[in-house]
């Protein structure tokens, strides 16, 4: 299995002036990093996580698949989301934070049982409401 984090580089730097979004997107990306970390001990073969900026043509660093919506007649691509793809080539895509840090912290868990190490990530206030 894949997976492929993306965030958007102003939120994570807080530069949107939105710092619950801030908060959750800091979450999301140290979450992906302890994954990162011990992937091995849940057979994860790779996690990228890829800062993106406005002007990105949809920020996919490894995984070619980009979340988009309608709004008037504009297209907009979803510049926070998270990609799995799993030994079949099967894609998963979701570009909600909620889901998004719902996937990561089960990861976690996954890892947590498996290791002697503490892995767990301490979320943000905004953070746990989202998840529960």
């Amino acid at each position: 299995m894949r997976m492929e984090l993306r965030v958007c580089k102003h939120c994570f730097n807080g530069e949107h002036g939105n710092p619950e979004k801030t908060a959750v997107t800091r979450d999301m990306v140290e979450c992906a990093k302890q994954v990162r970390e011990y992937k091995d001990l849940i057979g994860m073969d790779s996690l990228y996580i890829t800062m993106v900026e406005e002007g990105d043509t949809g920020g996919a660093e490894a995984l070619p698949a980009i979340v988009a919506s309608i709004e008037g007649n504009r297209v907009n691509l979803s510049d926070t989301q998270l990609v799995m793809e799993d030994g079949e080539g099967n894609m998963l895509v979701y570009p909600e934070p909620k889901d998004i840090l719902e996937v990561l912290t089960r990861n976690l868990d996954q890892i947590d049982s498996q290791s002697r190490q503490d892995v767990m990530v301490d979320l943000s206030e905004e953070s746990t409401k989202l998840v529960g």
